[in-house]
């Protein structure tokens, strides 16, 4: 008897063992707390380091009772074709509650929330794949065009102009899935890479990110690669909103739902990568633009630096429309370099 006991708790002991251990990362792992993550940081996004490479935004995490950074970063797609739905805070029932990004062929529902750098809060316009090859929007990513040749310049329109960073509630982006965006949700999706996991991980681990140290302005906002919070790193910046509402020419933003029954908004306006912060207002459907020139260390290969302001952050090039994997309009035909 002993001895089946014995072996009874053995066999138990081994498939404890074997199970794979449950990681902490909020970017997996959906989790609710009772007090909303604060606003998003305003910051400039760094140059992209090759081609291929995707912007994958920053966003807050929770843990230890408290809500820390995440810088945004440039990843590489696990395969040609997949493209980064962000994740996002949503309200429900009294509590906060976290929605884990993918990859996936489309970009899915992300909570209406303006990322900037071509995450509007509907779709992706920073770039898209034409065969295996990903082309990138010089209207709204830093990139280095004697490094990257494959490119296109399409303007894109701006709705929502806060920095709020989650869905729902009183307080929070009042914006639902559309029919495109629920149909994105049954595609074949690839979960966080291991390099996005362990740069949250290390964002955790710097006490410099979390928001009781920063105050909502962390000291490493993005980063130029996953983990590397050294090297081409952007800290975030004040968000003086009333030092810009002075320079802005009229400009009507669509709204995004709208933008996205067509693929090819026309009125709009380039924007440059963040180069200073943008002013926030409340009204979603603001009218706003703003002419920012390049800041000092980026990259001078983008030739097309005035955006629209609308966006909250310094995180520029938030343009409205949807997912990239669109096919381009006949102006928008990539710019190949020899």
């Amino acid at each position: 008897m002993r001895i089946a006991r014995s072996l009874g708790l053995l066999l138990f002991a081994v498939v404890l063992l074997s199970m794979p251990a449950a990681s902490n990362a909020q970017i997996g792992v959906g989790i609710s707390v009772r007090i909303g993550p604060p606003a998003l940081p305003v910051y400039a996004q760094p140059v992209c380091p090759g081609p291929g490479y995707i912007w994958t935004p920053g966003y807050w995490a929770h843990g230890d009772d408290d809500y820390y950074w995440v810088p945004g970063t440039w990843v590489l797609a696990p395969e040609p074709g997949f493209l980064w739905t962000p994740g996002y805070w949503g309200f429900n029932e009294g509590v906060y509650v976290w929605h884990a990004g993918y990859w996936g062929p489309h970009v899915g529902f992300y909570g209406g929330i303006n990322y900037g750098f071509g995450y509007t809060g509907v779709g992706f316009w920073g770039g898209e794949w034409r065969g295996r090859e990903f082309v990138y929007n010089r209207s709204v990513t830093n990139i280095n065009t004697t490094i990257i040749h494959n490119t296109y310049n399409r303007t894109v329109v701006v709705n929502n102009v806060t920095n709020v960073s989650y869905n729902g509630g009183p307080h929070g982006i009042q914006a639902r899935a559309s029919e495109r965006e629920r149909l994105a949700e049954h595609d074949r999706h690839i979960e966080a890479r291991h390099e996005q996991i362990e740069h949250e991980h290390a964002a955790r681990s710097d006490r410099r990110q979390w928001a009781s140290e920063n105050h909502g302005r962390p000291a490493v906002a993005a980063s130029g690669r996953p983990g590397d919070f050294h090297r081409d790193v952007v800290a975030a910046r004040v968000d003086n909103r009333a030092d810009h509402r002075a320079d802005r020419p009229s400009n009507v933003a669509h709204d995004n739902r709208n933008a996205s029954r067509n693929d090819r908004p026309t009125n709009a306006g380039n924007r440059d990568n963040g180069s200073r912060p943008n002013s926030a207002p409340a009204n979603n459907m603001r009218q706003a633009k703003e002419s920012r020139p390049v800041p000092q260390g980026q990259a001078r290969g983008n030739p097309h630096a005035d955006q629209h302001a609308s966006a909250p952050r310094g995180s520029s090039g938030h343009d409205s429309a949807p997912h990239s994997n669109n096919k381009p309009e006949p102006h928008g035909k990539p710019d190949k370099k020899p």
